[in-house]
């Protein structure tokens, strides 16, 4: 909150009230839930695909990458189930409850059982867990503010820093574990610890839990303990899905659906993070840092530093637009989301130019800067499209449809990383520098034709 909000006249409703101390409970909360998952994730391809010996399973790469995909997918799915049992017969509470100790159970499951039997296991409990977890927690902290309270837009900007908090650390903390503490070095191999890593994800999700279960009767006093449908009924604020919607409701309903689509293009292209660009991070990167070997899992923390570091400048860019009339429109915008996701790629395509993709014979690794300018760009791009495309789905759905949309616009996530993971499986037959390309040149295409037709979008947002 700028110093300007904290000075204003105490007649204007929330002027100097400072946020509830629920907002942070449920920040510490959501930090160690992605701890715990991005951990996992950075962790989960190198894996699959180690051999026994180096303390993997040893799956094919192209099989490896599928089920990344998979399973990267069905965690966006599983939401849109867990979302409904919670408007209809669950309580909010109960649910992030019962989804953290699922989670953590899957993570412990990695951990003690390595082998395809617990990896499947383990995974199931994951994405089950995270269909409980993940759809409730957010709307919690909505229902911390009423509907005019001006504090709401900076409380999920503090929330969201709460993701990124544990995203970058996960993969630190993981990699450390895994590639240093618990690695062991005998005849020339090297046995990584994973299976403490997937350990110290499903402390993180036990610490947050405990947190949030001991903490919540005392900060968030009676919120999310009562199912939806309770709570709509007491309010008397059902809604009659009779009434037809307007031709402008219709209007926005098709450039949400428009909107959604293109999305896919931009996610099954980011998602390459933790498939196919981990696994050339991992082969193909110069990693050495004078005698210390960067771990290929901290760069997945390299795409949450940058969000911390960029997520305010870009804030602030949008608001001086705005004042000086040069608004940019929410089309305009996730164009240019997909079109920098494209031109990321763009230097991990001269990466591999240099390397080659055979890991048999590499006769000279890329530079990390490579691999750490992709990142940057497809962080920007993920900050130019993400956000405002929320934004959009929750202030342009009809009141009646809006859950439909919002879980229509999650689905389009489920789409976007199974379609990610055969992408990925293609680099072990057609090659990294071929599906790079078609990757990047596809979201630049897409990202133009967007571009394109913008104006036409945004005439009919208005």
């Amino acid at each position: 909150m700028s110093v300007a909000t904290e000075t204003k006249t105490a007649n204007q409703p929330n002027a100097k009230k400072k946020h509830p101390p629920g907002l942070y409970l449920l920040f510490a909360t959501e930090a160690w839930e992605r701890f715990s998952y991005y951990g996992m994730r950075a962790l989960l391809v190198l894996y699959l695909t180690s051999t026994a010996i180096q303390g993997g399973l040893g799956f094919k790469e192209s099989f490896a990458l599928s089920l990344y995909g998979l399973f990267t997918g069905l965690v966006y799915f599983t939401p849109i189930i867990g979302g409904w049992l919670t408007d209809n017969f669950i309580a909010k509470r109960t649910a992030i409850t019962i989804g953290g100790i699922i989670m953590a159970t899957g993570n412990i499951v990695l951990f003690g059982i390595n082998s395809a039997t617990g990896l499947y296991i383990g995974l199931t409990l994951l994405i089950i867990g995270n269909g409980f977890f993940k759809p409730n927690i957010s709307t919690l902290v909505g229902e911390l503010y009423d509907k005019d309270d001006n504090r709401r837009d900076a409380a999920f900007t503090i929330f969201y820093m709460g993701v990124n908090v544990g995203s970058f650390f996960a993969p630190l903390v993981v990699g450390y574990l895994s590639s240093s503490l618990f690695a062991t070095h005998s005849g020339g191999v090297t046995t990584f610890g994973y299976k403490y890593g997937f350990l110290a994800a499903a402390i993180g999700m036990i610490f947050g839990q405990v947190l949030f279960n001991v903490l919540g009767n005392k900060f968030l006093g009676d919120k999310g303990t009562k199912p939806n449908v309770k709570v709509l009924k007491e309010n008397a604020t059902a809604i009659d899905k009779k009434i037809p919607l307007t031709k402008k409701e219709k209007q926005r309903t098709l450039v949400i659906v428009i909107l959604t689509c293109f999305v896919v293009f931009f996610w099954a292209g980011f998602e390459q993070a933790g498939s196919s660009l981990t696994l050339y991070t991992d082969k193909f990167i110069n990693r050495q840092i004078g005698s210390f070997t960067v771990p290929t899992e901290w760069f997945a923390s390299i795409n949450p530093f940058f969000i911390i570091i960029l997520a305010p400048i870009l804030s602030s860019f949008w608001i001086k637009l705005a004042r000086s009339g040069k608004n940019i429109s929410i089309p305009a915008k996730m164009a240019m989301g997909i079109i920098l996701l494209g031109c990321g790629f763009i230097f991990v395509i001269l990466a591999v130019m240099k390397t080659g993709s055979d890991p048999n014979h590499i006769t000279v690794k890329a530079n990390i800067i490579f691999m750490v300018m992709t990142y940057f760009f497809h962080t920007l791009g993920e900050l130019v499209l993400s956000p405002v495309g929320l934004s959009a789905v929750s202030k342009y759905a009809p009141l009646k449809y809006a859950s439909l949309l919002m879980g229509v616009w999650t689905l389009s996530s489920f789409v976007a990383n199974t379609l990610a993971g055969q992408l990925a499986a293609l680099t072990t037959s057609l090659g990294m520098l071929e599906v790079f390309m078609y990757i990047g040149a596809v979201a630049v295409g897409i990202g133009l034709i967007l571009l394109a037709i913008s104006p036409k979008l945004a005439k009919m947002l208005e």
